[in-house]
């Protein structure tokens, strides 16, 4: 293919889970807001309605000017159709599909509206693929511009899927640094000596192991608070509450929900943590970094790419509990070490994890893609 000029802002759709609980579209949000600021990118950003989906979320996007609309999410085919005519109507030269399974049904819904190219992004290690939505995954691959991991644990899992290496790429996640800029100006010294988790609520998290290893530190004289933040179902949430009554835990856990203020909590106490058995590049880690915060995770791919042990957080091995209470010890009663670790971590995230390397990346994307066919006027 000989390639063109682009002439105007490369138009690029992206099609996400209205959940708001995940990564996936945190991320999508991040590229449409990060596109507008710029000059290159016409971006449009489309929701899959689902039952949970906050609708005071959506009004809030939308008088902030990100450009949205919403597609039904009741049936596949509904949400296949719905697509099919918000393309037609945008006419985007790139179609990102983020996530599981919306990476499915946002490229059927591209071939059908022929989008010039599509664009499938895994934001995890582990999904729930049957050997039917494998066997569509690969169907679709082969068909698909690029197939992008958001960490190279991503990718190396989509190769061992039968993903096409040529087109198969990774670019981490990234976050706003802005919410953070006043780090520096809370020592770790000084902050309260407590624990925040930011995950919703869910199989994948573990947060069962992260209260299992607060008993163990309470039978060590050690009562620090844990601010667990994040949604998610009820039928999880509801055993970790009674797990933490049964453990003797109920005034020292706070399960505080959904809140706006996470960078906040995190600047103003010393350990974020996040206890999980899997990730693809954890947001909620990269934000207790960029916070200054001393952090730990669960040594899973995802989180391996992120910390370097010792270095700028601690890792603990999955779903071990006596080995997480251990390097909490470690962190309360050694402020030098909390201190130096939190130190390298914020330096990490500024450096490594900020939103417009990863928006860069993805732009010089989709204007290489875009460049390789005349874009529809």
């Amino acid at each position: 293919m000989s390639a063109v000029p682009v002439r105007r802002p490369v138009r690029v759709l992206h099609f996400v889970t209205g959940g708001f609980s995940g990564g996936a579209t945190q991320v999508a949000i991040q590229l449409v807001n990060a596109a507008r600021a710029g000059g290159r990118i016409e971006p449009l950003l489309v929701l899959r309605r689902k039952r949970h989906t906050d609708p005071a979320r959506v009004e809030e996007l939308r008088a902030a000017g990100t450009p949205l609309r919403l597609v039904p999410g009741w049936s596949h085919l509904a949400t296949i159709q719905a697509l099919v005519r918000v393309c037609r109507e945008f006419r985007p030269d790139v179609l990102v599909a983020h996530g599981f399974s919306e990476h499915l049904w946002g490229r059927y819904a591209g071939l059908l509206a022929r989008v010039p190219h599509l664009v499938h992004v895994e934001h995890n290690t582990r999904e729930r693929y049957t050997r039917w939505r494998l066997a569509q995954a690969r169907w679709l691959a082969e068909r698909t511009s690029r197939i992008v991991g958001c960490s190279e644990g991503v990718r190396q899992v989509l190769l061992d899927m039968g993903m096409p290496a040529e087109r198969t790429v990774a670019i981490p996640n990234g976050i706003r640094l802005d919410p953070f800029v006043a780090a520096d100006a809370h020592p770790l010294a000084e902050r309260t000596p407590g624990i925040v988790m930011v995950a919703r609520y869910s199989r994948q998290k573990d947060h069962e192991s992260l209260l299992r290893a607060l008993a163990l530190l309470r039978a060590r004289g050690l009562q620090p608070p844990l601010l667990l933040a994040g949604g998610g179902k009820a039928m999880h949430r509801a055993p970790l509450e009674a797990l933490s009554t049964e453990l003797g835990l109920a005034g020292q856990v706070h399960f505080l929900g959904v809140v706006r203020n996470v960078p906040e909590l995190l600047m103003t106490h010393r350990i974020a943590v996040l206890s999980t058995h899997y990730e693809g590049m954890p947001l909620a880690l990269i934000e207790g970094m960029a916070a200054g915060c001393a952090v730990v995770g669960s040594a899973v791919p995802g989180v391996r790419e992120v910390l370097v042990d010792g270095v700028d957080g601690l890792l603990v091995p999955e779903s071990d509990p006596a080995a997480l209470a251990d390097a909490l010890e470690r962190l309360l009663r050694d402020d030098a070490l909390a201190i130096r670790l939190g130190q390298a971590a914020r330096a990490a995230a500024l450096r490594e994890y900020g939103r417009d390397r990863m928006n860069a990346r993805y732009e010089a994307l989709f204007v290489e893609l875009a460049a390789h066919r005349p874009p529809a006027d």
